[in-house]
This record gives C-alpha cells, structure tokens and sequence, in this order.
C-alpha cells in the first residue's frame, strides 16, 4: 500500500515537472499597460500593480494561461494622460504584447482608448468613470461598480440619502476640479439635481495645481447650500477636507464624490476629520459577511502591500485590479484563443466570478447593474489604521441590499 502512494506522489511530481517544461518552451503571454507608478495617483497605482502580479503569479502556478507563461510589460505613466499614447503605441509595436488592460483612472484611460479602437483590441479598463459615453467603442469593458449609466450610479445613493431627509433639501453646491474624472462625476451629480428639483447655487471647478481650498469653501458656504457635492482627486480631497475643518464649512450633507478617502493613507491622515461626511466607497468592513471570498484575497495583498509600502487596507482598488485580470482570464479560457472579436463577443454575453462578487457587463461595456456605496464616516479616533479594518467606522446609506443605517445630518453636527 506505502508502494502504491510513493509512485503515485511521484508520478505527480513528474507530471507537475512536465507541465513546467512545456510551459517554459512555449513563448510567454504578455500583457501590456502603463501604471501611475510616480505622480498623484501613484499610491493607488502600486496597489493596483500589487494586485495584477498577485493574480499572474497565481494564474502562473496553474499552468499559465493557453499553456504559456503570463508576462506583464508595464511602463510609469506618471498620472499625466499626454504620456499614454506612447506607452500603449511602444507596447505594440515595439513590445509586440499579446493584449493591453489600461492603467488606474479615467485620466489615463481616455487617452488609451483612440489606439484600442484603431487596433480593434478587447480593452479592459479600471476604474474609468463613463469614458465609454465618448467613444461608444463595443470592445470595451470597464471594472468598477457604477453600473450603465456610470455618471448617474457614481452619486446616486448621495442623492437617495439626501433625498430621504425630512425636511427635503431645495439647494446644492457642486464643486471639482479641472480634470476628466470631475468633469464626469459633476455631469452626473447635475443630472440628479436636475431630477430631484434642486436649485444649484454652485456650480464651478477649479484649476488642477491648485493648493489652497479654503477660498473655494468660503464661497460655497456663502450660498448656504443644504448639500454640497464634491468630486476632486487625491491629494485635492485632503486639502478640501481640511480646508472644510477650518472654515467651520456648515450643511446638512457634505461630500458624495471624494476619491481619496477610501485609502488607508488618506483615511489616517484625516483621521477624525473625516467624522460626519457622506461619501462612496467600494467596501468597508460592515459588509464581511457579504463577501466572503474577498477575504482571501485581502489576505494575500495585504501581507504583500505591508511589505512594499502600499495601501496596507486594500478595500477599494486592489480588489477590483485582481477582478479584471479575473474576467479576462476567463474570457480566454472560454475562446480558446486571443482572438480579439471573439474575446469581446464573450465578455459581453457571459457572467464572470470574481474576488468582488459577480459581474455582468452592459451592452456599453459597464457593469450591468450599479454597487456604489455611498457610507457616512463616524466614530473615527486619533490616527491608527487599524481602526479601520473592523466594522464601527461607518454606516451604509446604500444600495438598500446593503444599508447599515440612515444618514446623520446636519454635516458640522455630526464631525465629531
């Protein structure tokens, strides 16, 4: 009986031997994109490149994909779009990559979209808010759960919330910067003012360098709006809610569109400022026992990030990056082939399993089905990170499948 075990362990090491060979003697797989790697959103870019090596690494020691070796082949696009075009045009033509997913953010990606289109290659992006709505490009497929009409999913559960109060609110502010992604988020959070019948007495962006909020703050609290709706990138959320803080800025709801505060790094530096306000996230940890399988993958890209000086939480862009890499895979494994038409035609008929649930695209190449969460920070103390890996540090407004409790308002009663 011992014989019989020993060969059959060593049969499995000579077939496990075999299929490393014939993995490392067909030519690799190589995927191509740029990264935020320095610039603004480089933080956010090293986590999201964490999470692609952690899935290509796990895709790797199941034998590859197509029986080849996943490679990536990446270049720093450091947050500025002018330098995208050429990456993209590098890695095919010089690079000579199998496929390309985008970088993090709508910025880098919009740009990346004319030679996906030229190419007519399956693009995955990550984290682009409504790109698509420009480009109407039926080989596109976007990662991130604001559903198909992304510019209205992003702040519909801020608007639901508000909308919810007794007495109802009648005025707004809105306010972001110069850039694609506010410009985005603000069209939308227009679209629901418009719906709902609020008057907007604010309505301006500002320059994409600028550094000092407080101005800014001061005339939008001269309004006196019920609501004020903000859509800036990081480091500008920091300075806004900052500058919030100092100005003594007072509404009954107060946020909405901050990209920034779903990070570890954001969330310890603002620690208890953060207290009161009522913006989107991806995840937060009073939803546990709906993503169970999430856990696992936590687990890895969190030993890593500690390690690598990353985002240690990993709650809202890691996640999602693993997940696209994910819906890929399995596109792939059903074609049989990279095949860009049919790559395409796949994702758009199929549902995929990922670390963040299900997803099903639209015919424009959105989630079919919007998960935006829109949460009210509370009960933050001092600055310690782990705070924030239990639940207790906010409540979930929406979806309703998800809804923990209702808003606390007015905003300046509720910081502390």
């Amino acid at each position: 009986m011992k014989l019989k075990v020993i060969l059959a362990r060593l049969l499995g090491v000579a077939l496990l031997a075999a299929a490393g060979t014939a993995l490392a003697q067909q030519p690799p797989l190589k995927i191509g994109f740029g990264m935020s790697l320095t610039g603004p959103l480089a933080g956010n870019g090293k986590a999201a490149l964490i999470s692609m090596e952690i899935w290509r690494d796990d895709v790797n020691a199941k034998g590859g994909i197509l029986g080849r070796r996943v490679e990536f082949v990446y270049y720093d696009d450091q947050t500025s779009p002018a330098t995208v075009p050429s990456i993209y045009t590098k890695l095919l033509d010089v690079d000579k990559v199998d496929l390309v997913v985008s970088g993090y953010g709508t910025n880098v990606i919009a740009p990346a979209m004319p030679i996906a289109m030229q190419r007519k290659l399956t693009f995955m992006g990550l984290f682009g808010l409504n790109v698509n709505s420009k480009f109407k490009y039926d080989r596109y497929f976007q990662i991130m759960p604001a559903g198909p009409e992304p510019a209205i999913g992003w702040s519909q559960g801020f608007f639901d919330a508000a909308m919810g109060l007794n007495p109802k609110p009648t005025t707004i502010a809105l306010v972001g910067a110069d850039v694609e992604y506010s410009a985005m988020a603000l069209e939308g959070a227009r679209a629901h003012a418009k719906r709902v019948g609020l008057k907007v007495v604010y309505d301006k962006t500002y320059p994409e360098k600028t550094v000092d909020f407080s101005p800014i703050l001061r005339a939008i609290q001269a309004t006196s709006p019920d609501l004020i709706f903000a859509a800036p990138y990081p480091p500008d959320s920091a300075g806004i809610v900052r500058s919030a803080n100092e100005v003594g800025l007072k509404a009954r709801m107060f946020g909405g569109g901050l990209v920034g505060p779903q990070f570890a790094a954001l969330k310890t530096q603002l620690g208890p400022l953060l207290n009161g306000m009522v913006n989107y996230e991806f995840y937060v940890p009073e939803l546990n026992r709906q993503f169970p399988s999430l856990q696992l993958f936590l687990a890895k890209y969190q030993g890593r990030a500690a390690k690598e000086g990353v985002d240690p939480l990993g709650f809202y862009l890691p996640p999602y990056a693993y997940a696209m890499m994910q819906v890929l895979e399995q596109a792939i494994a059903k074609v049989g082939s990279l095949d860009q038409e049919k790559l395409a035609a796949t994702i758009h008929k199929n549902e995929f399993e990922t670390f963040v649930g299900k997803i099903r695209f639209g015919q424009n190449g959105e989630w079919a089905a919007s998960r935006v969460l829109m949460v009210q920070y509370h009960g933050i103390v001092g600055n310690d990170v782990d705070q924030f890996r239990q639940p207790g540090k906010a409540t979930v407004l929406s979806p309703k499948e998800f809804r923990t409790g209702d808003v606390k308002t007015p905003f300046h009663e509720n910081r502390k």
